[in-house]
């Protein structure tokens, strides 16, 4: 038994290091497939004369598809963006509640303006139709404001000299990061229109300011059912394309995200490259559409630009919140992230939320803890007597082991009492390590004194210290029947831990430290109730 307990031991230890290394999304298997044609998708509406050709002449003639591009400028009470005509695409978007480093003169944090400056994010091409994702279209205003509780369109409009006239309206909301999204294609020639709509998002191989933001960097998509998730090296050989039932697709930081979501299966496939640029390219293909003449259809999107609250990622549908990636324990990590919310909202503090969430695990595992230490002190009592039968049955394993099971049974110990209810603890701690390291709530959140930001190490690597003194005194108060080599190299983990827990969280490390705390007053409740 003490083997095995210090072997679990050292492989916990090992499996903490590499939990948060290796563990993430299992791949999926990817099919392919060559878009589908999805009358759900597409609307085809009968235009009047008339209207067409007021929609094929609102930039009076076609423009050259390389003509100077404008920029419009967007502002609402959450952003501050720039698109461009080029491609009647966002160019960058500014975040009005986020800023890069957690300083009051540092800049805000801007997504976007980082990807390939050749082809902005949700630059639009046609396949079927002469539409490059360069083409420039004819915005409706220079910049447009939407004021409080209020909304507003922008609309980009291309006439081409074939016959055709591709216009995308973006709709803006105050209070929302999502943007609905609508490419409306009209047929003003004498034959059908055959094709594909595409909207394209680019995203860099390595980002220029290094920050563990960009740990988890890389292209996200929810497809039949399950995150998958790619780095630039997955596509850097071959390309990848996913077609079945798509719900987003996007880019993604630790904290920040841009995506576009699918509404009523406008999404067909995504491809995923490294175009010739060297940048992380996405592009997002509707269905195969027919157009008669005379007549439109229109491919509606949402597209999110924002940060990876949970609560914002909900509210978007399409379960983009699924972009936070937590790993195996996603099913406990997501439940503690919402009760973390739930008690910020009361005590306005997230330490405190952490500490009062510790507080609670420690209750409800009481029962758990409280058998496994009373088991480890059982043990400790009775080892006199199981050493004196190991030396009187030393020849004979058979009747040594019926021995000290009897002994077992005669003191109602469990020599696996003190190993199991820890082992039931381990996914809630990895469930919590993973919810306080992807939080964008503990990002910048002040507790108090010096830790000023709950995401961040402690600067002067305070509190990872206490928690090493605090798991010693621990440890030398947990009952133990290993041996004296044994126990003193136990007593080494607190080092352990202590030079680990330098570089992590201060939200994590304040949970660990509080932990500690109350272990230690259990473990003395524990000591009263079962007398040596």
């Amino acid at each position: 038994m003490e083997k095995r307990a210090f072997i679990a031991v050292g492989l916990s230890i090992a499996v903490f290091y590499l939990f948060s290394m290796l563990f993430g999304p299992d791949k999926q298997k990817v099919e392919h497939s060559s878009p589908q044609t999805s009358s759900s998708v597409m609307s085809n509406p009968v235009q009047q004369p008339s209207v067409l050709q007021n929609a094929a002449t609102v930039t009076g003639q076609s423009l050259p598809i390389n003509a100077p591009q404008k920029d419009v400028s967007v502002e609402t009470d959450l952003y501050s963006a720039v698109f461009s005509s080029r491609g009647a695409s966002l160019k960058s978007l500014t975040l009005k509640n986020y800023r890069e480093e957690n300083l009051p003169e540092s800049k805000k944090v801007t997504l976007c303006s980082d990807s390939d400056p050749n082809l902005y994010s949700f630059s639009t091409r046609a396949t079927g139709l002469n539409l490059p994702d360069s083409t420039v279209f004819t915005p409706d205003a220079d910049g447009i404001k939407i004021e409080k509780n209020g909304s507003r369109q922008l609309t980009f409009n291309y006439v081409s000299g074939q016959g055709y006239t591709v216009r995308k309206v973006y709709t803006f909301s105050s209070g929302m990061y999502g943007i609905k999204l609508e490419t409306q294609v009209f047929n003003n020639s004498a034959a059908p229109l055959v094709g594909i709509i595409q909207q394209v998002m680019t995203y860099p191989a390595e980002h220029k300011v290094k920050s563990n933001r960009f740990d988890t960097a890389g292209s996200y998509l929810f497809s039949d059912n399950s995150l998958q998730s790619n780095k630039i090296k997955d596509v850097a050989t071959a390309s990848k394309r996913y077609d079945k039932t798509i719900q987003w697709s996007g880019f993604a930081d630790k904290y920040f995200m841009s995506a576009i979501l699918s509404d009523k299966n406008s999404i067909a496939s995504v491809e995923l490259k490294k175009n010739s640029a060297g940048f992380f390219e996405s592009i997002v293909s509707s269905p195969q559409f027919t157009v008669n003449p005379g007549q439109s259809t229109s491919i509606v999107n949402r597209l999110f630009v924002g940060p990876k609250d949970i609560d914002i990622l909900k509210a978007q549908g399409n379960l983009l919140e699924q972009s936070l990636d937590l790993g195996w324990f996603t099913v406990i990590a997501k439940p503690l992230m919402y009760t973390l919310k739930f008690f910020y909202r009361y005590v306005g503090n997230y330490g405190i939320a952490i500490i009062i969430i510790t507080v609670i695990l420690k209750a409800l595992f009481f029962p758990l803890t409280h058998k496994s230490y009373k088991s480890m002190k059982g043990m400790q009592k009775i080892q006199p007597e199981m050493t004196k039968l190991r030396e009187k049955f030393k020849d004979d394993k058979d009747s040594m082991n019926k021995a000290v099971m009897e002994l077992y049974r005669e003191h109602k110990v469990n020599p696996m009492g003190g190993c199991l209810p820890m082992v039931v603890q381990i996914p809630v701690f990895f469930a919590l390590y993973k919810s306080l390291m992807f939080s964008i709530e503990l990002r910048h959140a002040p507790f108090f004194f010096w830790v000023t930001d709950l995401a961040d190490k402690d600067p002067y690597y305070v509190t990872p210290v206490i928690m090493g003194i605090t798991m010693f005194i621990q440890q030398k108060m947990t009952p133990s029947n290993m041996d004296p080599m044994q126990q003193k190299m136990m007593l080494a983990l607190p080092v352990v831990f202590t030079f680990m827990f330098l570089s992590f969280p201060s939200g994590l490390v304040l949970y660990w430290l509080v932990n500690n705390v109350l272990t230690i007053g259990q473990q003395m409740y524990i000591n009263k109730l079962v007398k040596d």
